[in-house]
Formats: structure tokens, sequence, C-alpha cells
């Protein structure tokens, strides 16, 4: 909202009158910014051929001519930019004005960026309360890489997939999900029960899972 107010006020200050001006009396002067001289003109033509430079028709203006007169219509139109409509900026040629291009390419700039920000801010909330669910949507995006984009001799590369994974967690982290996961019944003791076994004596978990499971003391 900052970023919005600040660039409106910009353009309140470049695009605002700065001579008085009147919509219902016809005003001429030499500002760039007077809605009479932002309003469209068309030309008359004496005969099919040619046409008087004395003889015109110029359209009255409005409150929307220049809706830049006042800071409220200022935000009002800098919100509408957001939706990419620039008619509002329509009546200033860009050539002649090479300040309100450079603004008009910096707020699209600053907006792009901030809205980034926004969603990156929202994903990384959401990936918070719910990172269980965006592993396991990891590591299937990761089986389907290695399956069908990788080449045969690519998978038997060591650096790659080796046979060995060390994982270091600390105590404390590990003992908690130790815990978590016996109360939710998913430390299934068949598969590596030795492993198992010496981990939970470590970390001095009382493990009744295990009770009943032959255990190798030669691979302990």
């Amino acid at each position: 909202m900052v970023i919005l107010a600040s660039f409106a006020f910009a353009f309140y200050i470049l695009l605002s009158p700065k001579e008085d001006y009147s919509l219902d009396t016809r005003t001429f002067n030499d500002d760039p910014n007077n809605p009479w001289n932002l309003t469209a003109t068309y030309q008359v033509f004496v005969n099919e051929t040619s046409t008087s430079p004395n003889l015109f028709i110029l359209q009255q203006p409005d409150e929307n001519t220049n809706m830049f007169t006042n800071y409220a219509n200022s935000l009002f139109a800098t919100c509408l930019l957001l939706t990419g409509d620039t008619s509002s900026l329509s009546n200033w040629p860009y050539e002649e004005n090479p300040t309100l291009m450079i603004l008009m390419i910096l707020f699209a700039f600053a907006m792009a960026i901030y809205i980034l920000n926004v969603f990156i801010t929202l994903f990384g909330e959401a990936m918070q309360d719910n990172e269980e669910s965006y592993l396991i949507m990891k590591a299937e995006y990761l089986v389907k890489i290695e399956l069908f984009y990788l080449l045969p001799f690519q998978r038997r590369w060591k650096s790659w997939f080796p046979e060995v994974i060390h994982y270091h967690a600390g105590i404390k982290k590990t003992r908690k999900e130790i815990k978590k996961m016996i109360e939710h019944k998913e430390w299934k003791t068949k598969e590596f029960p030795n492993l198992k076994r010496r981990l939970t004596e470590e970390l001095e978990i009382e493990d009744d899972t295990l009770k009943g499971i032959y255990i190798d003391k030669a691979t302990t």
C-alpha cells in the first residue's frame, strides 16, 4: 500500500495542472496538464481536398480527461494501472514525456516484484503448515524425473545415487519424530529392526513394538 500511495503521489505531482482552469469555461494556457489542452480536437474539412486551420471542433473536457487533478483521483488511477488499464495516461504522448514513461516502467517493475514476494510468502506459509505433503510431492516429482528423464548410464552414477546416504539430525528432533511415529503407528519395526533397536536405546525411548522380534546380535 505504501508503494501504491507513493507512486500515486508521484503521478499527482507530475501530471496535476499547474494553472487555474474551468471545465465549463474554455481555458487555454501553456500548461500541458490543462484538461482543455488534453482533450481531443477534430479538424473541419472545408471540402473534400482542403481544410481550414481556423475551423475545428474541440471536445469539452470532463473529470476523467485528467484524473490527476487531485490526489484521490490519482490514487484511483494508479490502482487501475494494476489491472492493466492505462487509459488515464493516454492523453499524454510518451515521446514528449520521458519522465512519465520512466515512472510507468518503475511502477510496473516495483509492483511485479512486490506481487511475486507476496506469492512467495504465501507459498512458504502454506508449505510450513503442510510440510509433509510438500515433501511427499517433491519426492514424487524426483521419482518421475529419475524414471522418465534420465538415461540408463545416468542412473548408475554413484555421485547422484549413492548406495548409502548419511543423514544428520539433532537428538531432540530425532527423539521427537520417533515418538511421533510410534504414536501414529508409523514406526515399522520389521524394516531394519537392528538399527531401530539400537537407535531407540541410544535415545532412551521405550519401544514396545520391538518386543517379540528376533534381533541378530551379530549385526548390532
